[in-house]
This record gives C-alpha cells, structure tokens and sequence, in this order.
C-alpha cells in the first residue's frame, strides 16, 4: 500500500556522520546481514572508501516494523520475500522505507538536489561536535524551497566532545522549531537510530499518486556495457512491470523494460514497481545521449504530461583534458562518455590545441570534483592524462570591439589586445567562532574580498558575510579556511554577478619551450609572487635531464623567474687509470658537445605524476 511507503534522503554538512548512521540503519531493519556489515555499505565506489566520502547518491529499501519487536533477522527474510510475493506492497505492519544516502561536500550539490526531488522528506544531520556549518544551511534551503519535511538530527552524541544542548539550540534557531523536537543519535553504537526510524514513519508522509498511468521521474542513472542504460527512477502514478513499452518524453525514444527491481543495496530484481516506489529500469539502449535525469518516464502512447526535470547546473571550474598519447584520444571520449552518463554534472567539448593535439574542455562543479573525475578517468579507464591548470571563465572586451568567453589560459588573448576583462564574484557566507574573526577577516583580506557584516550564530559563533573573485576562492581558499580556524570554519557560497578583473596570462617555459599544461591567469598584483612559486614548484619537481635545464615563468613580455636545473653527469673517464690529461680531456670535450646537441635538439619528457603534483599545488 502506498501509505505504508516512506521516500527520504540524509542531508549534512561532510563528515557529520551520513554514511555511519545509514550503516546502522541498514543493520537496524535487517537489509544487509550483521556478518556482511562493513563501513560505508553505501559507498560503492573506491575513491569513496578511499576518502571516507560520498560522492555519488545511493538509494536503498529497507523494510521496518514500528510495532513489534525489532529482529533485524527476521526483518530481513520479509524484505526478502514481499518484493516477489505481490506488487501490492509490504505488510500492513511494514513499512518500506526508500533511503537516498547523499554526498556533503558542496563539489556535489547537484546530486542532493536530485535526490531530494525524488522524496518527501529529509534527515538533517548535524555534527553535536561541530554544530551547524554553512554546509548545512545550503542543502537545508534547498530541501525547503522543495517542500520537503525535516526532521532535525543531531549525530556523535556518544563523543566526549559532544555538546548536545548548544547545538541543539543552534538548529532549533535555524530551523525555528521546539528543541524538543530534534532527535539524538549515534551511527557509531547505534543509540537512539530505533527511535529515528520510527519517527520517519511519523513524520515523513507517504507518497501521493493522482493518475492510474504510468509516470515516473529519472534522477539517475548509470551504464552497464551488457545492459545498457539502467536508469533511476521513482515512480509518481501507475504500475511499472517488466516487459512495458515506454517513452522517454524528452528525448521522444521508446524502450522495453526488460527488468525492473529494486536497490537491497544491491540491484535485485522485482515483479513490476508501483507509486510511490523508487527502483531501476534496464532499458537495454546503448547509444547515448537518449536517457537524461530529469527526463519523464510514460507508457508508449500516453498523453501525460512531463513532470518538471533538473536545471542542468553551471560549471564553476574549466581545465582541458589531453591525452598523454594521441592514440588514445578515441579512449578518452569513450571515457567521459561513460562518466557523464553517471555524473549529469559533468560538461565537454572537443578542442584543438596547436601544441597539445587533440583533447576536451572539461567543466566542474569545483576543484574536488574536477580532483575526482580525472582520477576516474585514470583508474578505471587506464588513461595516462595531461590535465591543464584550472580556470573559471572570464569574458574579455578586446580593443576591436568584440567580445570573447575564455574557458582556458591557453585561449587567454595578448595583454595588449584586451580593453576589459570581467570576471564572476560569489557571495560568500562563514560560519566560524567569534575567536576567529581576525584571522577570517585576514584571510579574506589576501583573497581580495570585501567583507561585509557579520551577525552572531548560536552564541559563541560568528556569521561573517563577504564578496569576493571566483578566482580567489578556488584558489585554495576552503583548505586556508579550515587551517586558520583549526577545522572550525566552514563557507557557503553562490553566484553575484561579474566585477572587472585585474589579471594577465603567466607562461611557463622549461628548456625554452612553452608548456600550455602549466599556463594560468593570475592577479596582476601578485603575478611576481605566483611566476617565482611555479618556478620553484617545477624545480623541485622536475627530473634532471642529459643537459642543462632552464625553469622559466613568462608574464607582462617579460621572464618574471627562472631557474636551472643542472644536468645528470657521467664520469665517461671513470674507467682510465693515470696515464696522459690530454686523453680525459677530449673525453670530456667530447660529453660537453654532446650535451651542447641535446640542449639544442632534446625535448623535456615530463613524467605524468609532476602534472598532477602541479594540478594539487596550483591553488596553494
């Protein structure tokens, strides 16, 4: 029965304890076998486990009993069994509860967006150790501007450093609600999880369905190259089975469901999929651009209307991505094809480049994403990569008149030709202790923000409100935060227009020769500063050579700092004992005109690993 079904996501700032409360849950209701626990059940991906971070949405079902006694063994047999007993739904003492675990970080804001399209309510969670962060506001705004129900949670309660009834008072203060009605818990032993998965049964209402016709919303998908396409979907009207024609109202294609099912996690197969519900489809189409999340699900010949999809978001950061062979260049768009269809977010577009050969400008959500699509492409596609410096896009005025975006500093015209160039600025909001308003304010200072006013936040914390380049934030500014505030602070940031900017091209050469992957766009007024720091970053980076190596960075039509790199010796008179000078001597004449062609024809091999240790450096 549809009013026995609860569709809900987890929502927080990172690291405040999603993944751990979501194990328990899972535990709790018997959807994965105590001996088959492990962290993080829902991160399946490796670069998850890795980091300790969700960066993908992952739904799951989970069956739950309110009044009867909780046997997680028990409880696990029924989920097994009601799926293939009845497409009806569960027991009238069941409950089937549709969980979407979502990331924190704010790279992946458009995968809780989706996710909270897909359901009707939230989990708030919020860190008792650390309290409410800007992170929090952001993804709690928008599960309000959706209408959903919150339900506010406080995790950790079980560390020493919990400060339970403080924080408490900060999220009734945000949320203007009773502080009696905010939950406690811990994903770590458990306590007080029993009590919050009843209260979404409470709280959270049941999906509502107005139209016996199939209708059903894609808010995700991914690509099996046996499967095809497998899409996401929730089902808003009708009855799903397997082996129905349907239409994707977007792209106008039609498809045969040739399985349907439901996340345990794992995919498991159903008999069909009713209102209400949250599942997947195989949809056996192979070709791209054809599913789309946002794109409306109906049965093949039905006139019901498309439901309001996704807002495709802006990228934030550009780099270009090459191959380091030309060879694979067909690889690497089979690549991102690939990682597009999971991630929406994810932008390209093919490019020529007159040193690099062929490539894609890539557009990200930020430089974490942008950190973890390229480590995608190289682990799970094997691709050796040349990735460029970051950029965000500027738009140039040249002298002629005409107007120009610039997505790259390779394309970053002469400072000469250009009359204006404009450039985005965020607003931004920090949450931080009132003792660290000096160093925030310096901080920001170095980033060329304006500050504006600050207003205090749960006592003894600080809201300090700023604008400042897009530029300047990307530029490390979220790990220099977390530094001077000792892990305390935390930003919130969007989008307030253009502003002109003051800032030129800076060209790194080594052995004479322009390396376009180490160009960048910088602040005018520190363009010395930053040509001396990527001199000496390469420098130390930089493998010696046969022969001697110069490190030079280029701005302004002239060479800001340069560096040499002795070259690697070899004593070619090692094997001579005594005898006659003269014949060391045209030995080592000899190495010197040797070394003097190797200048002069010798091009620079720079391993894959010094592009990364750059790309992780640029914005120190």
């Amino acid at each position: 029965m549809i009013q026995n079904i609860r569709n809900f996501s987890i929502i927080a700032h990172i690291d405040h304890g999603k993944s751990t409360l979501a194990d328990r849950m899972l535990e709790l209701t018997g959807t994965v076998e105590k001996r088959k626990m492990k962290d993080q059940v829902l991160d399946s991906m490796e670069l998850e486990r890795e980091r300790g971070i969700t960066i993908k949405m992952q739904p799951v079902r989970m069956l739950w009993h309110p009044h009867r006694g909780r046997n997680a063994e028990s409880t696990r047999k029924d989920a097994e069994t009601i799926p293939h007993k009845s497409a009806s739904g569960p027991h009238d003492s069941a409950y089937l509860l549709n969980l979407i675990d979502t990331p924190g970080h704010i790279d992946f804001y458009y995968e809780v967006s989706r996710a909270l399209k897909a359901v009707e309510g939230a989990i708030l969670l919020v860190d008792s150790t650390q309290g409410v962060q800007a992170q929090t506001l952001s993804t709690l705004r928008m599960a309000q501007d959706l209408g959903r129900v919150i339900i506010p949670v406080l995790s950790k309660i079980d560390s020493p450093l919990a400060r339970i009834e403080e924080v408490k008072k900060e999220v009734a203060e945000t949320l203007q609600c009773d502080p009696e009605s905010i939950l406690t818990c811990s994903g770590k032993t458990g306590e007080g999880v029993t009590e919050l998965l009843d209260e979404v049964v409470k709280r959270i209402p049941p999906p509502e369905s107005s139209s016996p016709d199939f209708r059903g919303l894609i808010f995700d998908f991914q690509y099996s190259s046996h499967r095809g396409v497998i899409v996401y979907i929730r089902v808003l009207d009708g009855t799903l089975p397997k082996g129905k024609k349907l239409l994707f109202k977007a792209a106008e294609e039609t498809f045969t469901s040739l399985e349907v099912g439901i996340f345990s996690p794992e995919e498991r197969p159903t008999l069909a999929l009713k209102a209400g519900e949250i599942g997947y489809i195989v949809t056996g189409i192979k070709k791209p651009g054809i599913a789309s999340v946002g794109d409306t699900l109906v049965a093949a010949g039905s006139f019901a209307e498309a439901l309001e999809g996704y807002q495709k978001p802006a990228p934030v950061v550009w780099a270009s991505v090459y191959p380091e062979s030309q060879d694979d260049f067909t690889e690497l768009r089979a690549a991102l094809q690939r990682l597009n269809l999971s991630d929406s977010s994810l932008s390209y577009e093919e490019e020529t480049s007159g040193v690099m050969g062929r490539g894609f400008r890539c557009g990200f959500l930020g430089m974490l994403h942008l950190e973890i699509i390229t480590e995608r492409l190289r682990r799970e596609f094997d691709l050796e990569l040349v990735v460029t410096t970051p950029s965000i896009t500027y738009e140039t005025v040249l002298k002629d008149g005409t107007h120009k975006k610039i997505y790259s500093p390779l394309a970053f015209p002469e400072d000469h030709l250009v009359e204006k160039i404009l450039e985005p600025w965020v607003a931004v909001e920090i949450i931080a202790p009132i003792t660290y308003i000096g160093v925030i304010s310096q901080l920001l200072f170095e980033h060329e923000a304006e500050v504006g006013d600050t207003e205090n936040f749960g006592g003894d914390r600080t809201k300090m409100y700023a604008f400042m380049p897009l530029r300047e934030l990307m530029r490390n500014f979220f790990d220099r935060l977390k530094n001077v505030t000792s892990g305390f602070g935390s930003i919130l940031y969007e989008f307030a227009g253009t502003k002109e900017a003051d800032v030129v091209k800076l060209d790194v050469l080594i052995a004479d020769e322009p390396v376009p992957a180490f160009a960048r766009v910088v602040s005018r007024r520190r363009v010395q500063e930053d040509a001396e720091a990527v001199v000496e970053r390469l420098f130390q980076l930089l493998p010696r050579q046969q022969f001697v190596m110069k490190i030079q960075a280029k701005a302004l039509g002239r060479i800001l700092a340069s560096r040499r790199v002795a070259a690697l010796r070899k004593d070619v008179t090692g094997y001579l004992y005594g005898g006659d000078i003269t014949r060391k001597r045209k030995l080592w004449e000899k190495q010197k005109r040797g070394k003097k062609r190797m200048k002069e024809q010798g091009k620079v091999n720079i391993p894959q690993d010094v592009f990364l240790k750059m790309f992780r450096a640029d914005d120190k």
